[in-house]
């Protein structure tokens, strides 16, 4: 009921928008929208939603269209260190699909687990680690949105990355790929943890994205995963890390960002 009353609500105040693309906006990129003409909801006031709790994070819904596409855009969102359940953080997944979203590009902040990358950088997502101690398909399942069982040896759609870098080649962007982590946070990794993340495989870490990841793929959904290079992380430099270098360097990047999400929108 309350997902069908959400969905009967943005349709009302978007005059029936029908989203093709969700795009989820990560700590220091919500500067997207800025420019843009659209309709933009309050998370206040759709039924289900919680209020973001993160700096960085301007808490609305905004529609908007471009080249024939119609996008949502998740200006923040829900974090399991801020004390949501997984079934608070992917609820927006869940209702932008009932909207009509068939695509959702999924991104985030994250720290760099060598210098093979470097802040600033912008790494499409191949794979991901769920090191979050919980997945949120636990529980009785829908059948009517996705199987028990989904299979998970394509998360990111392999079809649109290699959109991606062909839009990344076409604006003269050295767009990186790699693996995302997945912790819980607040807390940044210790440098031990940062080697054993190393180890297992993966090449960034962070502390979102993956539950929604999840259930993207569940719906059937195609997904994409960007990760800005925000930071190193702890143990690699002998910096000691924080949110407000996470801010500054979406800032820096936000031009760079916005050029090729624009640039992605068009070609998928």
């Amino acid at each position: 009921m309350q997902l069908e009353n959400a969905v009967n609500y943005i349709k009302e105040k978007t005059n029936g928008f029908v989203p093709d693309i969700l795009l989820v906006l990560g700590s220091g990129l919500g500067g997207f929208t800025n420019g843009l003409n659209g309709v933009s909801i309050p998370y206040s006031e759709i039924e289900g939603f919680v209020p973001s709790t993160v700096t960085g994070h301007k808490g609305s819904l905004f529609f908007y269209s471009t080249g024939g596409k119609n996008v949502a855009v998740m200006q923040g969102r829900f974090h399991f260190y801020e004390g949501n359940s997984m079934e608070t953080i992917t609820y927006p997944i869940k209702l932008l699909n009932k909207l009509g979203a068939k695509i959702v590009i999924l991104t985030n902040a994250a720290g760099a687990l060598d210098t093979t990358l470097t802040p600033g950088d912008l790494m499409l997502i191949s794979d991901h680690i769920n090191l979050m101690g919980t997945n949120p398909l636990i529980g009785k399942n829908d059948d009517s949105m996705g199987e028990r069982f989904p299979d998970m040896s394509q998360v990111y759609s392999l079809e649109l990355r290699k959109r991606v870098f062909e839009a990344a080649n076409e604006i003269n962007i050295d767009l990186k790929e790699g693996v995302y982590a997945a912790t819980t946070g607040p807390s940044y990794e210790t440098p031990s943890e940062v080697k054993m993340l190393k180890t297992m495989g993966a090449d960034v870490v962070g502390m979102s994205t993956v539950p929604e990841a999840i259930v993207a793929n569940w719906l059937r959904m195609k997904v994409l995963g960007i990760s800005l290079v925000s930071n190193y992380a702890s143990g690699v430099t002998d910096s000691k890390l924080s949110h407000n270098e996470v801010l500054e360097i979406g800032k820096e990047t936000s031009d760079k960002f916005k050029k090729l999400v624009n640039k992605i929108i068009e070609k998928i």
